[in-house]
């Protein structure tokens, strides 16, 4: 089955300035404050979304990541290097490292700008993300973790959403993030289950937020038959 997760933010997120009434600045947390807002899920004729809706807050407003925010500590790659510093590729991989797999091996990585024609075996950054989810199966009563990162799909619905701010001014901000997740196998994949999404943000200086969870949900109950807005 082709599972194939494309990671957007839909919907630009509100500010701050877009609200009549706020709280002071010195009320907002200094880590982001998020809550849950709305789930739905929307069919297409290609990829399906299921589009989660947070609301926000955040005292410095450093919150988003441009498409050019690659360098440390966002960048996406941590390329693996044995004692002596050579990178670890994977004709001479150690017993520990993993077989290979599209998560944990590129082949002919852009390495210092120089392409590096062979097989290398990579970590991922979590902080290359501002935005993580995390897939719960509810069974007699029970939350399991579905992991996406585990075969057969070693991928995650992890993403970024683009910053908030224009420059890098500190002020209070709030508003909503609408994060579409796509994909060809939410119906194959879930049918009827019962699921909780978990989802957090962070902030370029790497402040984790709390976590808010969604209600339980099945994919028929959170299907909206309309195209995306």
């Amino acid at each position: 089955m082709n599972v194939r997760n494309l990671f957007y933010t839909i919907g630009v997120p509100l500010l701050i300035g877009s609200y009549a009434c706020v709280a002071p600045p010195e009320n907002f947390p200094s880590e982001p404050e998020i809550s849950f807002n709305a789930i739905e899920y929307v069919e297409t004729s290609g990829a399906d979304s299921l589009i989660v809706t947070i609301n926000f807050r955040d005292a410095e407003g450093d919150l988003g990541l441009n498409p050019r925010d690659l360098e440390p500590p966002f960048n996406e790659l941590e390329y693996q290097r044995d004692e002596a510093g050579n990178l670890i590729t994977y004709g001479n991989r150690p017993p520990d490292a993993p077989s290979f797999n599209n998560r944990d091996w590129v082949i002919f990585p852009l390495i210092n700008n120089q392409q590096v024609r062979d097989t290398i075996w990579v970590k991922e950054n979590p902080n290359h993300y501002n935005i993580f989810v995390k897939f719960f199966i509810k069974r007699s009563g029970e939350y399991t973790e579905f992991r996406w990162s585990d075969p057969p799909y070693f991928t995650n619905f992890n993403g970024r959403f683009p910053r908030i701010l224009a420059d890098d001014r500190q002020r209070a901000v709030e508003g909503q993030i609408r994060y579409g997740m796509l994909s060809l196998g939410w119906n194959s994949i879930f049918r009827n289950d019962t699921l909780r999404l978990d989802i957090e943000i962070q902030d370029r200086a790497l402040n984790r937020s709390n976590t808010t969870s969604t209600p339980d949900f099945t994919i028929p109950q959170i299907r909206r038959l309309s195209g995306l807005e």
